[in-house]
């Protein structure tokens, strides 16, 4: 029996992680946010052969899906989304009329594992602290461990280039906030700027999240929550079915537009 030997634990795990780590530095898409709208897109774009990173702050991912409604941990989708519980291998069951429960712990791990095996890679514990302009458009990340933010370590920062943004960061924003700052109003929104989170309207918050799933300045989307919270959508609490539709939408949106570029090269 070979002796384990802790260097070549260590000369493993570093290996591997510079690999992933190179091969995101420079990618067609990057999506902030490893919730159920961030993980769906990642998919999605992965299997259709793309380079996709997804950046998670915490050290989890899946957003709020793990808590379920106050630590009751199952979630609600509505029937228009069954299609993707089916596609990720998410068991569900009927309640009544067109409302169907699954399990927020198979939900998550179903998502994360199917988006991992599909190609894409995962950062976790990465802040997104800033952005990559040009005059004309967002061309990538600015990014940082989260526990040096958490800190207030004077770390500079690494970045990243990418074709495409998705801001899924949930209620937070976090990307199109840093947009904002940088050239004021210039969101795609009514008032140019992020017109913020209204109050919990399921029914409503449920259309608009796919409704608002756009792109909001040049090579930057908003997808799941923050395209409510962008726009000026309601919450709309434990029922993740648009969150799911949401990633499904910006997927293929950027699947077009990447597309579109490809042919339009010499």
């Amino acid at each position: 029996m070979v002796e384990l030997d802790e260097r070549t634990i260590t000369r493993a795990i570093i290996e591997r992680f510079f690999e992933k780590l190179m091969a995101g530095l420079d990618v067609e898409v990057a999506i902030v946010g490893c919730g159920p709208a961030g993980m769906v897109a990642g998919t999605l774009l992965a299997e259709a052969g793309r380079r996709v990173v997804l950046f998670e702050r915490k050290l989890s991912v899946g957003g709020g899906m793990w808590g379920g409604g106050m630590l009751f941990n199952e979630i609600v989708v509505q029937e228009s989304a069954l299609h993707l519980l089916q596609r990720f291998g998410i068991r569900y069951r009927p309640y009544q009329d067109t409302y169907y429960t699954a399990d927020a712990i198979e939900a998550v791990a179903s998502l994360a594992k199917t988006v991992v095996q599909a190609g894409a890679t995962i950062f976790n514990a990465v802040t997104v602290e800033d952005v990559v302009m040009r005059p004309d458009r967002i061309i990538g990340l600015v990014i940082n461990w989260t526990p040096v933010e958490m800190a207030g370590l004077h770390v500079d920062p690494l970045a990243i280039h990418a074709r495409f943004v998705v801001d899924a960061t949930g209620h937070d924003t976090e990307v199109v906030k840093i947009v904002a700052k940088k050239v004021p109003g210039q969101i795609h929104t009514p008032s140019g700027q992020i017109e913020g989170e209204k109050s919990m309207w399921s029914d409503r918050a449920e259309s608009l999240t796919l409704e608002n799933t756009r792109e909001v300045f040049p090579g930057l989307y908003v997808a799941g929550m923050a395209a409510n919270a962008t726009f000026g959508g309601p919450r709309m609490g434990p029922i993740f079915g648009g969150m799911l539709l949401s990633g499904e939408k910006v997927a293929q949106e950027l699947l077009r537009r990447l597309r579109e570029e490809q042919d339009a090269r010499p």
